[in-house]
């Protein structure tokens, strides 16, 4: 027999020990993030600008959380945006080369206008071999006039000889889903109308449940005369509803002055506002939930004045507007 005292102890302890049980079987307490931390998404802009500036121009790094490997969605500036990165401790190298080396898995390019590839062409020499993503469309512009030895150097894996190989063109399908490898990161191009019939992308990255969407250059479906943009609308609705998807990357380039003819391609305040409604709606105006990323404002004379001032006016609907800087990490779980 047991003495009254370490009978007692005994029990407190079976109790204890029940509590344990209880609580990693059930996972009660545990809120969505800690339970799963790698959900979501870092984003580095290395340039948000539309122009002039060559030294922030389009090229966005993201990441799934808990992973050191990003997609490079659009590439206008990529030194000094790694540069800058590394002044804010964003990266722990030696030198933007590295790491644009070790960190970069692979390009993800929405068209081949030079705004939003020349930082992969210049960077190119110092680069390591990985895979250049895009429409057959685009890729076909840096097969026959970007990495052409008259133009630069071929460092395409097609092409005109000697061919470099380092970087392997991979053609995209639309609405086609697939994994990147050594990233957890998985994505579905878009085709969009950037100037009819002259092709643009927008990109949905997923990380595990949690949905990214980034668009290249894009007219409304208004000027464009295209559904281009309603059918994107349409994919994504369910997941701004459910909550899933974190944020949008959306490129306003002129103000309202502007006239539609002379937008070549290009939303202004007024336009994105239409295309955003059509969305809300479309996802039973739950757009309010997901964060809006202003991107590729143009250097026209104060045009960026003008487009925040026109935007936060309109915004009738009390989105959640944000401006990205260079070179400063955005967070979204």
């Amino acid at each position: 027999m047991y003495p009254l005292y370490q009978i007692r102890i005994m029990k407190q302890i079976g109790q204890l020990i029940g509590y344990i049980l209880f609580f990693t079987i059930t996972g009660f307490g545990q809120t969505s993030n800690s339970s799963n931390p790698n959900q979501g998404f870092k984003v580095i802009p290395l340039g948000v600008k539309g122009g002039l500036d060559e030294s922030n121009l389009s090229a966005y790094l993201v990441a799934a959380n808990g992973n050191d490997q990003f997609i490079c969605l659009d590439a206008g500036t990529i030194y000094k945006g790694l540069e800058m990165a590394m002044d804010k401790k964003l990266f722990n190298e030696s030198n933007p080369s590295i790491v644009q080396q070790k960190h970069i898995n692979s390009y993800f390019i929405s068209h081949a206008h030079l705004d939003h590839t020349a930082g992969l062409i210049m960077n190119s020499p110092n680069d390591v071999s990985k895979k250049l993503y895009g429409l057959p469309s685009v890729l076909e512009v840096f097969k026959k006039n970007y990495f052409t030895w008259s133009a630069w150097a071929n460092f395409g894996n097609e092409g005109e000889v000697p061919v470099l190989k380092k970087y392997t063109y991979t053609p995209l399908v639309a609405k086609q889903e697939f994994e990147v490898e050594g990233t957890g990161l998985f994505v579905t191009p878009f085709i969009l109308s950037h100037v009819n019939p002259y092709e643009s992308t927008a990109f949905l990255v997923r990380n595990q449940s949690s949905y990214l969407l980034y668009l290249g250059d894009t007219g409304a479906d208004s000027v464009e005369q295209s559904t281009q943009l309603l059918a994107l609308w349409k994919t994504i609705a369910p997941l701004i509803s459910k909550g899933q998807l974190k944020a949008i990357f959306i490129e306003v380039s002129f103000d309202n002055s502007v006239p539609a003819k002379s937008l070549y391609g290009h939303l202004n305040p007024a336009l994105l506002m239409h295309e955003l409604e059509k969305l809300n709606n479309l996802a039973s105006g739950n757009l309010h939930k997901t964060p809006i990323y202003i991107t590729h404002l143009k250097p026209c004379t104060d045009c960026e004045k003008n487009i925040q001032a026109q935007i936060q006016m309109s915004n009738q609907m009390g989105l959640k507007i944000h401006y990205p800087s260079q070179a400063t990490k955005i967070d979204l779980y």
